[in-house]
C-alpha cells in the first residue's frame, strides 16, 4: 500500500470520554472514512468492541490497527443486498449501529446519470433500510440503553441548492426513514445525525481555497464556526447511549440549516 492509498491522518483528536459502551459490539460501516475511523476510535477507547464494515478491506485495516481494542474487519457494498446478509451473519449479536456512508452524485441535473443516482439512493437510503432488515433481529435490546441504528443524513436536506438536488434528497428521505423505522423495529431504537459543513478532510481536495472557503462558512453560521470530526463523534455517542431519544434527527450544523 503506498501512502496516496492512506486516508489523511490530519483530523485525529483525542477520544472522548464516554459511559456505557464497555463490553458493548459496535458495528460501523463506513469505518475507513475520517468520521467512521474517529468513531471506532473513541467507542474503542471507551472499551467497545468494533466490527469494523465498508468497501474498501485495505482502509478498514488500517483503522483496526489504530485501535486500542478488538475489532474485526467485514467488506460490505450498501448496493448489495447479499452483501448486508453476510453482514449481519458476520456480526452476530451486537448493541449498536452507526452507518456514515454517502456516495454524492452531484452536478447539474441535465448532467446526471441515473447509476450515479442510484449508487447516492443506495448509500442513504436503500442500505439503510436493507440493514435494518437484516441486522435489527439480532440488535441486544436488554441493556440499559437498549439497542440502536445511527444514520448520516446531511444539510443540504434542509438548504437544497443547484447541482446538490440529488443529495438533499437522498438526506432527506433518510430522515424520513429513521422516523418509519424506530416505529416498525422498535424497541431498537433509530436516529440521524446531520452534519452541516465539517473539517473532516473532505474539503483539503480544494487546496489552497479550503481556508478561505471554510472561513466563509463560519462567518455565516450562528455558531460562528465550522464543525470538526469530534463534533459528530460526540453526536453519535450522544445517540448511542440515550435511551429515550429515537425517530430523531440530530443536526450538527452549528444553525448552517438556518443560516
Amino acid at each position: 500500500m503506498t501512502s496516496t492509498d492512506l486516508p489523511s491522518t490530519d483530523h485525529r483528536f483525542t477520544a472522548l470520554p464516554s459511559t456505557g459502551l464497555s463490553g458493548r459490539r459496535i458495528v460501523v460501516v463506513g469505518a475507513g472514512s475520517n468520521t467512521g475511523r474517529a468513531l471506532a476510535r473513541a467507542a474503542s477507547a471507551a472499551g467497545a468492541e468494533l466490527v469494523l464494515a465498508g468497501p474498501d478491506p485495505r482502509k478498514l485495516e488500517w483503522t483496526a490497527g489504530e485501535l486500542a481494542g478488538p475489532a474485526e474487519v467485514v467488506p460490505v457494498d450498501l448496493a448489495d443486498e447479499a452483501s448486508i446478509a453476510a453482514l449481519a451473519s458476520a456480526a452476530g449479536r451486537f448493541d449498536h449501529l452507526v452507518s456514515t456512508a454517502a456516495t454524492p452524485a452531484n452536478g447539474p441535473l441535465a448532467e446526471l446519470e441515473l447509476a450515479d443516482v442510484q449508487r447516492a439512493f443506495a448509500a442513504k437510503v436503500y442500505g439503510p433500510l436493507l440493514l435494518a432488515k437484516h441486522l435489527a433481529g439480532q440488535a441486544a435490546t436488554g441493556t440499559a440503553d437498549g439497542a440502536s441504528f445511527t444514520f448520516f443524513s446531511g444539510v443540504a436536506a434542509w438548504r437544497p441548492a443547484p447541482t446538490r438536488t440529488v443529495m438533499a434528497t437522498t438526506n432527506g428521505a433518510l430522515a424520513f426513514l429513521v422516523q418509519a423505522l424506530a416505529v416498525e423495529i422498535a424497541p431498537v431504537r433509530v436516529n440521524a445525525v446531520s452534519p452541516g459543513i465539517v473539517d473532516s478532510g473532505a474539503w483539503d481536495r480544494m487546496g489552497a481555497d479550503k481556508e478561505p472557503f471554510l472561513r466563509s462558512i463560519a462567518e455565516r453560521n450562528p455558531a460562528r464556526r465550522v464543525g470538526t470530526t469530534e463534533d459528530l463523534v460526540r453526536a453519535v455517542l450522544f445517540t448511542m447511549t440515550s435511551p429515550f431519544v429515537t425517530g430523531t434527527v440530530l443536526h450538527v450544523d452549528g444553525g448552517g440549516r438556518l443560516a
